[in-house]
């Protein structure tokens, strides 16, 4: 999927989400029985979307088990948006 890869994580999983056709809750619940852990949560799929938390990597290889994207792809994305997040942080100083 060429440009995604340069998407932060949080528009890479509404992305990959939407174009499944699924609901938040519905990848919650789907994390949740491939994963095994039922902790997985819409609020905590919205947190992911909106940028608020990034998925640990627990979370982002079932992210991509579920998704059917990279674990590489995600995981770029997810530094991507720690840098920006980082970045935000010197600039407000």
């Amino acid at each position: 999927m060429e440009g995604l890869s340069a998407a932060p994580i949080s528009e890479l999983i509404r992305d990959f989400r939407t174009r499944r056709g699924m609901t938040q809750a519905a990848l919650a619940d789907r994390l949740a029985r491939v994963s095994g852990n039922t902790s997985a949560t819409r609020d905590q799929v919205t947190r992911w979307e909106r940028g608020g938390r990034v998925p640990s990597p627990y979370w982002r290889h079932w992210l991509a088990v579920t998704l059917e994207v990279s674990d590489s792809d995600l995981d770029l994305a997810a530094r991507r948006a720690r840098a920006v997040r980082l970045l935000r942080t010197v600039d407000i100083e």
